[in-house]
């Protein structure tokens, strides 16, 4: 009998959330479950390298914020892949948080954004990701609505903007 390969915990809360795109970065990854990142707040403002927002996290002392997200498990060989597609070190920073997944603590694992623009708008793509994800995962109807309320703006390169669409419409 062979033994399981080692694996992270991984907390998506953006684009991530899709398991199409997820799977196409780490082939591993499998669904854990639904869950909340108390005292956070999604921000759409983490600069992108192709001009656009991307979602982020960022500890908040309002009570009640909280991020939605899912935790994923994925091979421990797969996180260079991982690493690679966030632009760890330059677009993104790694960190441990503890989430609720059914009203039980978990070590999860998320990227925060390194480079922040207030203004940053994401592309319509990039949000229809992380909208599509919430969906897949059944993610509260009120946390959806505000994911929809997200003002987005199209991208000029088309073919990039088709390859993200079809993810969404393959899912």
């Amino acid at each position: 009998m062979s033994a399981m390969p080692p694996t992270f915990h991984y907390f998506a809360y953006g684009s991530n959330l899709l398991s199409a795109r997820l799977k196409q970065r780490t082939p591993s990854a499998r669904v854990v479950a639904p869950a909340v990142l108390e005292g956070h707040a999604l921000r759409w403002h983490k600069a992108g390298s192709d001009g656009s927002g991307k979602c982020d996290v960022v500890p908040v002392v309002e009570a009640g914020q909280r991020v939605i997200g899912v935790v994923y498990e994925i091979a421990l060989s797969e996180k260079p892949l991982l690493d690679a597609a966030e632009d760890l070190g330059v677009g993104y920073a790694e960190r441990e948080v503890v989430v609720q997944v059914g009203g039980r603590p978990l070590s999860a694992w998320l990227y925060c954004a390194l480079k922040i623009d207030p203004q940053a708008v994401p592309f319509d793509w990039y949000k229809a990701l992380v909208l599509g994800g919430a969906r897949e995962h059944g993610l509260e109807p009120g946390y959806i609505r505000m994911l929809e309320a997200v003002r987005a703006k199209p991208d000029g390169d088309l073919q990039r903007s088709a390859h993200h669409f079809s993810l969404v419409c393959g899912a």
